[in-house]
């Protein structure tokens, strides 16, 4: 395939139409912009957080057609060419349906939350069926289609910390433009459609949905929502990661084989080694997740 793609081959997102089919009234969404380029929608998002919270409130959404300095987990570089991708951020302050805050506690769930609400969008428009890697990643058949990371951000005064969750999706690139060769597209997979436009809506709306059942049970992922299994029910069903032979690699050089069995109540690994020993791995300590050769 040719990597040359044309702006009329990679048509721009329709602010107008995200907005009236997204946003208040008819939709769940509170504020929704897109720039044409930015550093990072992550960091445009919890700095606009910070400075005008009044400005900012639970589900804005911040996207870019492109980004020159998106990062993944760890600092790890994100660029794609322009149009090529989805590249957005959404701003939660979380609380449930009488007015509570979440659980801090909670939010170490987002970001699968959000992976798997892409997951879920995306086998819904394109018939691709991705999978969860631990921590952040949507794959298809172990090939990297999208990474989520989440940031803290801290509250004003008696205020509770707000979350910003960024999301990066591997639309129409090519072979060519792939950033590493274990990555892929919705191109590349021969997708229903890659169609930013209907592909953002489906995401927003899937994501707003879970988000708000999410919040209504506490942000307790061991809790069923109104309509259907739990958080930690449904991510496990997706999670390609468990059940396999692991290799983790924890900072300071350590490193931590064995099986993984399951996701904690936090959302964590648990793992367990050549002699029987279980471990559990949260996400910001664990510097490589693979599959053991």
């Amino acid at each position: 395939m040719s990597s040359r793609y044309s702006n009329l081959e990679r048509p721009g997102l329709d602010l107008g139409a995200l907005r009236t089919a997204l946003c208040m009234p008819s939709g769940p969404f509170s504020r929704l912009d897109i720039v044409a380029r930015t550093g990072s929608t992550n960091t445009d998002l919890v700095d606009a957080a910070q400075r005008e919270a009044a400005g900012w409130p639970d589900l804005s959404v911040l996207g870019a057609e492109v980004q020159t300095a998106g990062r993944g987990r760890l600092d790890r570089a994100w660029v794609a060419p322009e149009r090529s991708s989805l590249f957005v951020s959404v701003l939660l302050r979380p609380f449930n349906r009488q007015g509570r805050p979440v659980p801090t506690a909670a939010y170490s769930w987002f970001s699968l939350l959000a992976a798997l609400a892409l997951a879920e969008s995306v086998e819904d428009r394109t018939e691709i069926a991705p999978q969860l890697k631990w921590p952040n990643d949507v794959t298809v058949d172990g090939r990297k289609l999208a990474g989520v990371l989440a940031q803290f951000v801290p509250g004003a005064g008696a205020e509770p910390p707000a979350v910003v969750v960024g999301v990066g999706l591997n639309v129409s690139l090519t072979d060519e433009e792939l950033p590493v060769p274990t990555a892929t597209s919705l191109l590349l997979e021969y997708a229903g459609t890659t169609d930013r436009n209907i592909l953002l809506k489906s995401f927003l709306r899937t994501f707003a949905d879970s988000y708000r059942a999410f919040c209504d049970v506490d942000g307790d992922a061991g809790v069923d929502w109104d309509n259907g299994p739990s958080l930690l029910t449904r991510v496990g069903a997706r999670m390609a990661t468990l059940g396999q032979d692991v290799r983790a690699e924890l900072p300071g050089g350590v490193a931590l084989s064995g099986r993984a069995l399951a996701l904690d109540p936090h959302g964590a690994l648990i793992v367990r080694d050549e002699d029987g020993e279980r471990h559990t791995v949260s996400a910001g300590d664990v510097v490589h997740l693979r599959p053991q050769e």
